[in-house]
């Protein structure tokens, strides 16, 4: 996968200083959700296609009442992301729930080493969990401006899942695996680590600027992300290699698999390493806002190969599976990199599966 440059007619969002036209971006698909929900042949198998050379690929939300719907929920919600993070340090700091091994609440800027030399990230998250909103557990501390937006949040949480069932269900026909074999992993009503995180990274100084979230792959096993700035950027396939940035498009949502999708078939799909570095262009001097959908297995899923695809790899000589369920590995990597947690850090460990994908796709 060769990057690009982007051409002049390729839209922006209003009221945003523009993305750049000269900086190298990834091809990544563009996929229609109203062709995915109404079966178009052509459009599943493509989305398989992105699902194994890259992992990473743009879902237009705008052709489709589902996605339309979605939209409008994520607009309302980047407000609600604006007024959260203006609160206090100090009342922030109350909902960080990270010492009761909780990734749930609050995560201060400079909480997270994001590479081997122990620079601290440059973002501020707050982690919403779905079992909360849903009242599949009992409800968290919140600050008030959340409480207000639990209905909202509610709404958008349902909109993302059924875009990851939509994926998911594609994905486990393409594979031909029996009905439903992968989307009752991520039942909605059962008890996982998805949650819906708010970002803000603001401007880095001019003098200093460097990568605000380290190269990782994800955990879960669908990412839904809106943001309206670049600076997410892609490390593709491949040993020359170099990051590009990934660029936001009005009306899309950037979709990734995650590590648990590559243990499900054994590599054959990709999670994609990637990082978020300083907005390209006049776009560095804004305040960077995210909104991001995170669907992870239930929590009682151990991460291990699927049976029943003649289409995942089969498993290796001397290739080994870890005994590990979903739960206890979204904690180890969620908090692996918090700097509260310095004496157990292992950077490699906190990465994820790159190294699984990579070396079997290269």
């Amino acid at each position: 996968m060769q990057p690009q440059t982007e051409q002049t007619d390729m839209p922006n969002f209003p009221g945003i200083p523009p993305f750049p036209d000269d900086v190298s971006t990834a091809p990544l698909l563009r996929l229609s959700s109203g062709k995915l929900l109404e079966g178009d042949p052509a459009e599943h198998r493509r989305l398989f296609q992105a699902s194994t050379d890259i992992g990473f690929f743009y879902l237009d939300l705008s052709d489709s009442d589902q996605g339309s719907s979605l939209l409008g929920d994520a607009d309302d919600l980047f407000q609600v992301g604006e007024r959260l993070f203006e609160l206090s340090p100090e009342e922030k700091k109350q909902y960080d729930f990270s010492g009761q091994n909780s990734y749930f609440g609050y995560k201060a800027q400079g909480a997270m080493v994001v590479d081997k030399q122990g620079n601290l990230d440059r973002n501020e998250f707050y982690n919403v969990s779905k079992d909360d909103i849903m009242g599949i557990s009992d409800p968290l501390p919140a600050p008030e401006t959340l409480h207000k937006s639990r209905a909202r949040l509610g709404s958008f949480m349902q909109g993302s899942h059924a875009i990851v069932t939509l994926i998911l269900d594609i994905l486990n026909d393409q594979l031909a695996l029996p009905k439903d074999t992968i989307s009752n992993l991520h039942r909605q009503q059962a008890v996982s680590g998805d949650q819906v995180r708010f970002v803000k990274a603001p401007p880095q100084p001019v003098d200093d600027r460097r990568t605000a979230l380290g190269q990782h792959t994800d955990f879960g096993s669908v990412t839904v992300l809106f943001n309206r700035l670049g600076g997410l950027q892609v490390l593709p396939p491949g040993p020359d290699a170099e990051w590009v940035y990934v660029r936001p498009l009005p009306g899309h949502a950037i979709v990734n698999l995650g590590d648990a999708m590559v243990k499900f078939t054994n590599g054959l799909f990709r999670s994609n390493i990637h990082r978020v570095v300083v907005p390209p262009g006049l776009q560095a001097e804004s305040t960077r806002y995210s909104l991001v959908y995170f669907a992870r297995p239930e929590d009682s899923v151990m991460l291990r190969r699927l049976e029943g695809s003649d289409l995942i790899p089969v498993m290796e000589d001397g290739q080994t599976e870890e005994e590990i369920n979903s739960k206890d590995w979204i904690i180890r990597r969620a908090l692996g990199r918090r700097v509260d947690r310095a004496n157990d850090l292992d950077f490699e460990k906190s990465a994820g599966t790159e190294q699984l994908s990579r070396r079997i796709k290269d």
